[in-house]
């Protein structure tokens, strides 16, 4: 049963990793570009870009709820009943982007754990407010992303993504450097350049929703429907330890940058390269981890226990092998994918000497994205949020902050390095624990 089993997650994981690709090029591009513009630019979008991401992941993490409830619908041939699944985590969405423009818009707190110099703090505003609108744009087709991939077309969703990526670079290119007679916005620019394409990808997935025959089976336009308080209750139900997961993952970069900031505008640059980096090589393991998620949550619909097993254990496998390679390259590399980010030498000295950290970080980040996607097949949040608190806010956050900025036993504090070194020790515990625990819950029946 593997080989079919392994061929069925790479069908469906080549396009969802091409798709979240192009949603990651986005910041490799503002990392690049802001990096050439200037070194207080790239600090700026590193910061600033540090705040967005942990407020509207965490609640864009909160909508991965639709995949699996969607999948277990279409495994069982239930296709009557996504439509409205579909329209409740739209309203959801809608919340959930108020809640996240209020909270980018005021970040006061967040900065004030960085100490930023003057300069630096007033491009990070800049950039906040201007990005916050993208918001309810990438939420909405967040939802549209979910509904497809769990319904098993993702090719669409990478072909989105791939005309928000085009409109990006010229859009940046314009926005940052005052091209064609806009005003000149650094750092600011990118993220203007964001929410335009945010918002033209959004349209065009919800008019490709609407028109296309292939999508006409599960009704999303059929009827109008009100929030309902039992549907986004269930929603939330599995969404909210989802988000919760998200959270402490994200919160782990994100206090990280803020502070490896108090070291000054270069380790904050190569922080933000190494977490860059990070993000981008996560996007396979991710792809390959949603692809097995869908097919653990289809073969349950379709009450086949042994299969669903068999699936996430596959996808693990597949997941940890690509790591490996991946990992290996970063090491092997280091210098010259510096260069690809910044000219600064004191900021590529710095970034190359985080990558070997990322690089081993990477393989078991690989091994754990598989296992807790294939534990949502299962509808199952609760714990894996409860491992993620202990070993990345505990351990690695807790024992970054030790031996980077200094602590009880810690002779000479290690800096940005030492913030690294903890985050390994963590996302080893967190794939350990993880993986223990996908195991477990699929040997019982499925419910």
């Amino acid at each position: 049963m593997t080989r079919p089993l392994v061929r069925d997650i790479l069908r469906l994981a080549w396009p969802v990793y091409i798709a979240q690709i192009a949603i990651m090029a986005n910041g490799v591009i503002d990392t690049v570009m802001a990096g050439r513009y200037g070194t207080v630019d790239l600090a700026a979008v590193g910061i600033g870009s540090s705040v967005y991401v942990t407020l509207f992941v965490t609640l864009m993490g909160i909508l991965f709820a639709l995949t699996p409830a969607v999948a277990q619908l279409h495994g069982a041939g239930r296709y009557a009943e996504i439509g409205e699944e579909v329209r409740q985590s739209a309203w959801l969405a809608l919340g959930l982007a108020a809640i996240s423009i209020v909270l980018v818009t005021h970040p006061g707190p967040l900065l004030a754990l960085s100490e930023l110099t003057p300069e630096v703090e007033a491009k990070t505003r800049a950039y906040l407010d201007a990005i916050a609108w993208a918001v309810p744009a990438t939420l909405l087709s967040r939802v549209f992303q979910g509904f497809s991939t769990a319904v098993s077309r993702p090719r669409v969703v990478m072909a989105l993504n791939l005309f928000g990526l085009a409109l990006k670079v010229p859009l940046n290119w314009v926005l940052i450097h005052g091209q064609l007679g806009f005003p000149e916005l650094g750092a600011a620019g990118c993220a203007v350049a964001t929410a335009v394409s945010a918002w033209a990808t959004c349209a065009a997935a919800w008019w490709w929703c609407a028109t296309r025959r292939e999508y006409a089976r599960y009704g999303v336009f059929a009827r109008w429907s009100w929030p309902r308080a039992a549907a986004q209750r269930a929603l939330l139900a599995l969404g909210l330890p989802i988000g919760a997961v998200f959270f402490v993952d994200v919160t782990a970069f994100t206090f990280m940058a803020l502070f490896i900031a108090r070291f000054g505008a270069e380790y904050s640059g190569a922080h933000q390269i190494a977490a860059n980096l990070t993000a981008l090589a996560f996007m396979l393991p991710l792809a390959i981890g949603n692809a097995a998620s869908v097919l653990v949550a289809q073969s349950i619909g379709a009450a086949e226990p042994a299969r669903a097993r068999a699936t996430g254990i596959a996808g693990i496998a597949v997941s940890l092998g690509c790591g490996l390679a991946v990992g290996a390259g970063i090491f092997l590399a280091a210098g010259p994918i510096v260069g690809l980010y910044t000219n600064d030498p004191g900021v590529e000295r710095i970034a190359a000497g985080l990558l070997a950290f990322v690089a081993v970080y990477h393989v078991f980040d690989a091994v754990q994205a598989a296992a807790v996607q294939a534990l949502r097949g299962y509808r199952r949040a609760a714990v894996p949020m409860i491992i993620y608190g202990v070993a990345l806010w505990g351990l690695a956050l807790g024992g970054g902050y030790a031996l980077g900025i200094g602590g009880v036993g810690v002779a000479a504090p290690m800096a940005a390095r030492g913030f690294w070194l903890a985050a390994v020790v963590g996302m080893t515990l967190t794939a350990a624990l993880v993986s223990a625990y996908f195991l477990r819950v699929s040997r019982a029946p499925s419910s």
